[in-house]
């Protein structure tokens, strides 16, 4: 007996594990990912399979008037038929946002197929509900114009069209000093707003969300826009920044003028306006410096002779004709002795006159050619 049950027990298992080994896995974590009119339908597949075997996926829907004939295969619409990704989209299969409908999917081989997958899908209750299109804004003196864009549908419809009244929108504004926290709201359901009482030349910031009050739900946060508002500047700050200015303008000033003292500092140390006369710099001036009259690498040089002619034989010459003359004088002066006494003072006062004369011209010739003397000229 105890042989008869073991024997039955094991023969169960084989019955279990062969049936087990022979059934393909279902397709698991099938959610839909929508949002407006959007709809893909999505799944997981972590199971492996025999290397020879590729796995692939077919998903298929069905209208809510025939789910009394579900069990019926005819009525089912199929969307992906074998597809290798794991997501299928049904935006093309044009499902009614009011509608409500079937989803399923399974996995198939070549040989075998799953088990079917069955979810419920209710776009208008589970389809998520995208921000607005688009948000401008327009500044209107001290006050703020908001125009606001529907979202739209896969096929560019407003949204407005397929919710209603249901839509409106959730506006937050705040200045341009302040966190979005702190910001203030408003619910509206035009697309057109005005935001008034605002404070002029102040910069504020804009963001809008759309609403579907019948299912409580709200799509994310449009963009965030910001503009200025117009209208004159108060007072006060227009003299807050005529002092502003005024102390930029001091300050550059003040720049300048440091500026211009330093570089006047510079320029009068090193390019000083007056020069060192040329005997002192020849002294910083290295033998390669210094000019010369005649360069040693030149090969050819142009020379013309200076005769030179010296002082001291001009002043032998004047000497010789004075002491000649003196001899004369006195020659002349014995031969006339019995002359009176005033011609022979008068003679004598002359000639010392003439020699007096022509020493100094004579001196004054030496120097003439003493500074006139010059030892070359080379051309």
């Amino acid at each position: 007996m105890k042989a008869l049950r073991c024997f039955c027990v094991c023969f169960l298992l084989l019955l279990e594990v062969s049936s087990g080994l022979g059934d393909l896995r279902r397709p698991e974590n099938v959610r839909v990912d929508s949002l407006n009119t959007r709809y893909v339908l999505r799944w997981d597949w972590p199971h492996e399979t025999a290397a020879n075997q590729s796995v692939s996926f077919t998903a298929q829907y069905l209208s809510e008037f025939r789910m009394r004939k579900a069990s019926s295969e005819k009525y089912w619409k199929s969307e992906c038929e074998n597809v290798l990704e794991l997501r299928c989209d049904f935006t093309g299969a044009e499902l009614h946002y009011k509608g409500l409908y079937l989803l399923r999917v399974r996995a198939n081989t070549s040989q075998q197929s799953s088990d079917w997958v069955w979810i419920r899908f209710c776009p208008d209750k589970q389809a998520a509900l995208g921000p607005p299109s688009n948000v401008k804004l327009n500044s209107v003196e001290r006050d703020l114009e908001i125009i606001i864009t529907d979202p739209l549908s896969s096929t560019n419809q407003s949204m407005k069209t397929l919710l209603g009244d249901k839509m409106s929108y959730h506006i937050q504004y705040w200045t341009g000093s302040e966190e979005p926290q702190k910001a203030k709201d408003l619910e509206t359901k035009n697309n057109l707003v005005m935001l008034t009482d605002l404070h002029r030349q102040t910069l504020y910031c804009v963001r809008v969300q759309s609403r579907d009050d019948f299912y409580n739900k709200s799509s994310i946060f449009s963009d965030t826009h910001c503009i200025r508002t117009e209208g004159q500047m108060p007072y006060w700050q227009r003299f807050l920044f005529f002092l502003i200015s005024l102390l930029l303008c001091l300050l550059l000033v003040l720049l300048y003028c440091c500026f211009h003292k330093m570089f006047m500092i510079f320029k009068t140390t090193f390019c000083p306006a007056i020069e060192l006369p040329d005997h002192i710099q020849e002294l910083w001036l290295s033998d390669s410096e210094k000019p010369q009259l005649l360069a040693p690498e030149s090969p050819e040089s142009v020379c013309e002779p200076l005769v030179v002619v010296s002082a001291d034989l001009d002043a032998v010459a004047v000497d010789e004709h004075l002491n000649a003359e003196e001899q004369d004088s006195s020659a002349h002066s014995r031969h006339g002795s019995g002359d009176s006494g005033v011609y022979s003072t008068e003679e004598d006062s002359c000639h010392r006159s003439t020699h007096t004369d022509l020493q100094t011209s004579s001196r004054k010739h030496r120097e003439e050619m003493h500074d006139g003397n010059r030892l070359e000229i080379c051309a």
